[in-house]
């Protein structure tokens, strides 16, 4: 019975510990995503999270001060004196707050504490993030500005047709190859796999200013081709050893029933590894795609910073130095970037565990 209890005790703690820990992680994100809602005027004035009911000074009574009054000098309002710093500040006075409403109209606002819900929003921020064309911006204090839009859906659209190829092509070529270092015997295998598998320790900044030097006498740099190669490349390594330590954990009779029954290497391949591997392949497709995506440093080496090829990681960074107190195009430019990452992790997550698992588990 005490045992019982202890390891009961013992399991809500690490379930508290785990939602502190969730609720850490997930609380910038909740603000990034309500505040890529909200109103570029309430962005700039409050934070995320006076959407939520709130206590706040609310405006009260107006007092005129008379003609007479040296705002120079202490003020005095109801019998107390101030100064003007603090009239500009503000000042609470038991459940009050006495602040400047027009200094120049010598009028001073008795605010009053009360419950407050700001629950504005539009989808405004998203559409003049993704488009081109010129909007109006209502600022703070009531004043409009004419802005330009960033265009965001271009550098979308030039992601995808990077990262989604950039995916493939290493997934499927790292397959064969994992599969002939598992399962077929021929001169210098173990070699070549030393070889690749040294590759991971290379950091793949040696290899930019080489690489783009051929790219440049071979007219690939600023290509989608030559983009598709050097991802292909650099993630190659890691993609081939996950995929050997996942194929070479196969049961050896599988392949030795199929060549029985006359099949070749790629119809095993083919028809018995494809199908098998595919919690493995979803895994690495993460990853990749993953890495792809987010991607700033190969993109910016090898595709350039013309609007027309720009991907997204490098049009964000780009809005973060030129635009960096427009909250509310940031936010809603994070989200969109975070949307297909999100919804490829959704669509294949029930082959995450079991590729992640795979290679540790002889089957």
């Amino acid at each position: 019975m005490v045992g019982r209890k202890k390891r009961k005790g013992n399991k809500t703690v690490v379930n508290v510990v785990l939602g502190i820990i969730c609720f850490i992680w997930l609380l910038p994100t909740l603000g990034l995503f309500i505040s890529s809602f909200r109103p570029a005027a309430d962005i700039l004035q409050t934070g995320w999270w006076k959407v939520f009911p709130h206590q706040e000074w609310k405006a009260g009574e107006t007092v005129q001060l008379s003609k007479d009054v040296d705002l120079r000098e202490p003020i005095e309002v109801n019998g107390t004196t101030y100064t003007d710093d603090q009239l500009k500040a503000g000042v609470t006075e038991g459940d009050k707050r006495l602040v400047w409403e027009n200094r120049r109209a010598r009028t001073i606002n008795m605010q009053e504490r009360g419950w407050e819900v700001k629950p504005d929003f539009t989808l405004d921020n998203y559409k003049n993030v993704l488009s081109g064309k010129e909007y109006k911006l209502k600022l703070g204090d009531g004043s409009e500005t004419v802005q330009k839009g960033t265009g965001l859906s271009q550098a979308f659209w030039n992601t995808l047709t990077i990262a989604v190829p950039a995916t493939i092509i290493p997934v499927l070529i790292a397959s064969f190859a994992a599969y002939a270092f598992a399962w077929l015997r021929f001169p210098g295998r173990k070699t070549l796999f030393v070889i690749i598998i040294a590759m991971l320790v290379i950091p793949i900044q040696v290899a930019l200013i080489p690489i783009l030097k051929d790219y440049t006498a071979l007219g690939l740099n600023g290509s989608y081709l030559g983009i598709w190669l050097a991802h292909t490349a650099f993630g190659l390594p890691l993609v081939t050893y996950f995929m050997y330590n996942f194929i070479s954990q196969l049961p050896k009779d599988l392949f030795e029933s199929a060549f029985i029954d006359g099949a070749s290497h790629f119809t095993i391949f083919s028809r018995l590894i494809l199908p098998l591997s595919v919690p493995a392949l979803a895994s690495i497709a993460i990853f990749q795609f993953l890495w792809v995506w987010n991607d700033y440093l190969v993109s910016l080496i090898f595709i350039g910073n013309q609007p027309n090829v720009q991907v997204m990681s490098m049009k964000i960074a780009d809005l973060v130095g030129s635009r960096g107190n427009d909250w509310h195009l940031l936010t809603s430019a994070a989200f969109i970037s975070m949307l297909m990452p999100l919804t490829i992790f959704f669509l294949l997550q029930k082959y995450f565990v079991k590729g992640l698992m795979g290679g540790s588990v002889k089957g």
